[in-house]
């Protein structure tokens, strides 16, 4: 009930309506819209590694609930990326009503032909598509990190054991950090985080 409440409250403070869950084009490549739930991005918002002056690319957006709370909670600009067009233009509806949405720009595109925007540096999944089509969207943002290099940072939510043993074989990419999020939820879900990789060149530090 608090969880829900929460959901409620926050979608009345940004002027969205986000909540609920999609399954109607779900197929073995793209997975069911779910929004984040508001307390996982409260924590990630909280955890230092977005500032003003970052771009988020939010792979299948959804209804847009990440993209605009990031948006006002960091007041950093936000893209979103969305292959079903009916979500898709609920998202635009929420675009006109959000009190964040005049930093919010979203698309209509199937992930894997999008080209990244070289002004991205902040890269957000919650399981979007399958491990297929991840592996053609990592070759889509390095190709634009190698095109112009930058620190980009990559985001996963609730990963499955699929990604992070994919991630693990990525030579570009290296484990920064892991935030937990188990203690937000009843059950113990050991999914229950998001992982943090960065895009590492031959100079990368920690330091």
């Amino acid at each position: 009930m608090k969880t829900e409440q929460n959901e409620s409250k926050w979608d009345k403070l940004l002027q969205v309506k986000t909540t609920g869950r999609d399954e109607s084009r779900a197929d073995q490549y793209r997975y069911p819209y779910e929004p984040t739930p508001y307390s996982v991005l409260e924590r990630l918002a909280n955890s230092g590694y977005f500032r003003k002056e970052n771009v988020v690319l939010d792979y299948g957006c959804g209804k847009g609930r990440v993209d605009f709370f990031l948006s006002y909670q960091i007041r950093c600009q936000t893209i979103g990326i969305e292959y079903d067009e009916r979500i898709y233009q609920k998202a635009m509806e929420n675009r006109e009503t959000a009190v964040s949405g005049e930093r919010v720009t979203f698309q209509q595109e199937t992930a894997e032909y999008f080209p990244v925007p070289e002004r991205v540096d902040r890269v957000y999944f919650f399981n979007p598509f399958s491990l297929e089509l991840l592996r053609r969207v990592m070759g889509r943002i390095l190709e634009s990190y190698y095109e112009t290099p930058r620190d980009i940072l990559l985001f996963f939510y609730y990963p499955s054991h699929e990604y992070v043993s994919y991630l693990m074989t990525v030579d570009e990419i290296m484990f920064l950090d892991e935030i937990e999020c188990m203690d937000l939820f009843s059950g113990n879900n050991p999914r229950e985080r998001i992982i943090i990789f960065r895009i590492a060149g031959s100079d990368f530090s920690l330091s």
